[in-house]
């Protein structure tokens, strides 16, 4: 039976504050979540993170607009598809389809607010509760897989890794989301410009909108930008006040 005491101290870990990062943590756990977007091999790998946070939003969306979710597929090749039911046209599907896009760096934006708390233990077990509630819709067996695999390392890292390793991994997990937001948008807009993707997002809300693919395609990618700003100067607090800089 688990006491009071042991309750209150759980409690007191999850909901409590870290001490702030040092400035260097914060610098250099931004410049590898750089290079990993910016670099062919592990954006590959690491894409999926981001696959996870786009299917994610488009079934958060979905339910939220009232539309029947029937699952999510993640793909080896780092595509996914959410498929839901209800009305082919109207808000809730455009906003369904949009939410794909803008939801990890949305996500990241998230992350960034109770990184600027030091809530990194909060931070690292709402993860953990998303990516179980993801792991109930999802469809397909690499999918659970990933799911799996990505939930119980964050798990363990913040059971089990030091208050150290905690940091550089949430510092380096919400950089990623927030920088890794933009590139799939630009890679988007190349793969139109070269044979067209009729499936896309993109291509989806012209469809049932009268603007064209393009203006949702930028519409991605200033959201996205804009996003990755704001979490960006929330994650650099630590840095602009060790060199006496304010905030906005």
């Amino acid at each position: 039976m688990v006491s009071i005491e042991g309750m209150t101290a759980f409690w007191d870990r999850l909901l409590g504050a870290q001490p702030d990062p040092p400035p260097l943590l914060v610098l250099l756990t931004g410049l590898v979540a750089l290079v990993v977007v910016s670099t062919r091999l592990p954006w590959r790998i690491a894409r999926n993170a981001i696959t996870i946070a786009h299917e994610g939003g488009h079934a958060l969306a979905a339910v939220l607009t009232g539309r029947k979710l029937h699952g999510i597929r993640l793909h080896s090749d780092t595509s996914g598809l959410t498929l839901s039911a209800g009305r082919p046209t109207g808000p809730g599907m455009v906003l369904t389809l949009l939410a794909g896009y803008l939801a990890p760096p949305l996500v990241g934006l998230g992350g960034a607010w109770l990184l600027a708390g030091n809530r990194i233990t909060l931070l690292l077990w709402l993860a953990v509760v998303l990516l179980l509630a993801m792991l109930i819709m999802i469809r397909n067996v690499y999918g659970a897989l990933t799911l799996l695999v990505t939930g119980g390392a964050v798990l363990a890292i913040s059971w089990y890794a030091s208050p150290q390793v905690q940091a550089a991994f949430a510092w380096t997990g919400v950089w990623f989301l927030l920088l890794g937001g933009v590139r799939p948008v630009v890679e988007l807009q190349r793969l139109r410009t070269r044979r067209g993707m009729p499936a896309s997002d993109a291509d989806q809300l012209a469809g049932i909108t009268p603007l064209p693919p393009f203006f949702w395609v930028l519409l991605f990618g200033i959201v996205n930008v804009v996003v990755l700003l704001v979490g960006g100067r929330m994650l650099a607090g630590p840095l602009l006040t060790d060199a006496g800089i304010a905030f906005w």
